[in-house]
């Protein structure tokens, strides 16, 4: 069980072993793929996990057509919250993260893949220093605490929703046998107002984070993820449903300020200039 303190908007950055890994995201046990219930199986009509590494990061609930809408942190006990407009109520609060790894056949057979490729990319004659760099990415490893009933004053917030965002969330290609059956290990996070912050930690909150106007006026990176080999979830009637935390408490953000050419990076595959065989 962990406490976090939370400003706003977030984003999960998934970090850890390069082991595939199906993860199920819950906000307030509702599943932010699916829109379904948290369920503590794995299920691909609809799917209700992402795959990693593939997915390198998730920003909000899915509303399909390459779109995300923004994680937000809101009280609980105003309704805003992903929980309240799909169950009714709120009762749990915070993010639930659960993760899957292959089962044994398919891990053994995954890690000997593996093992001959990095044999085969070490018998190649390296090219110069800096030509064809890739970037690689990673995935999380298990969690290892049991789901509990929270109390409800550790349980002050849960998550909305803000804007949309352009991300794709991505289909798993694998038949759903070759993941195991048992979770390797399920995390409830909390996330707890500033009085509640001070009150576990007895250490003054963390000061509130930038918003994205502010950001991009500072010129600081926007990335921009693009994968041409993988196909985007289809959205949900039950998550596309779900009203913006301003829509609830009248927040009045300020107009989206778009980013320079410059101030957005991209990652992966080049959009429309997919690298083929022979074209390097």
């Amino acid at each position: 069980m962990l406490p976090v303190y939370l400003r706003e908007a977030m984003w999960l950055s998934f970090a850890g072993t390069t082991e595939p890994a199906a993860l199920q995201v819950g906000a307030g046990k509702v599943c932010a793929v699916s829109g379904l219930p948290w369920s503590g199986r794995l299920s691909r009509e609809p799917q209700n996990y992402v795959v990693l590494p593939r997915q390198p990061w998730l920003d909000g609930i899915n509303s399909g057509k390459g779109t995300v809408r923004q994680f937000v942190a809101v009280p609980l006990g105003l309704g805003a919250t992903v929980e309240g407009q799909v169950t009714g109520e709120e009762v749990w609060g915070g993010v639930q993260l659960q993760s899957f790894r292959l089962n044994d056949g398919e891990l053994a057979r995954w890690r000997e893949e593996e093992r001959l490729r990095v044999e085969r990319e070490r018998s190649i004659t390296l090219p110069p220093p800096g030509y064809g760099a890739a970037m690689p990415m990673a995935a999380p490893s298990g969690g290892a605490a049991p789901a509990r009933r929270p109390r409800q004053a550790a349980a002050a917030m849960g998550l909305g929703v803000g804007g949309s965002m352009r991300q794709e969330v991505y289909r798993d290609d694998r038949p759903l046998k070759d993941w195991s059956e048992q979770p390797a290990g399920l995390v409830f996070v909390h996330l707890v107002t500033p009085p509640e912050w001070r009150r576990i930690t007895g250490e003054a909150p963390p000061p509130s984070p930038v918003d994205r106007a502010a950001y991009t006026r500072a010129g600081l990176p926007w990335f921009d993820y693009y994968d041409q080999d993988a196909e985007d979830l289809a959205p949900t009637d039950t998550l596309g449903g779900v009203k913006p935390v301003g829509d609830w408490i009248g927040d009045d953000h300020d107009h989206w300020q778009e980013p320079s050419a410059q101030q957005v990076r991209p990652l992966k595959d080049a959009p429309g200039k997919p690298v083929e065989d022979g074209d390097w």
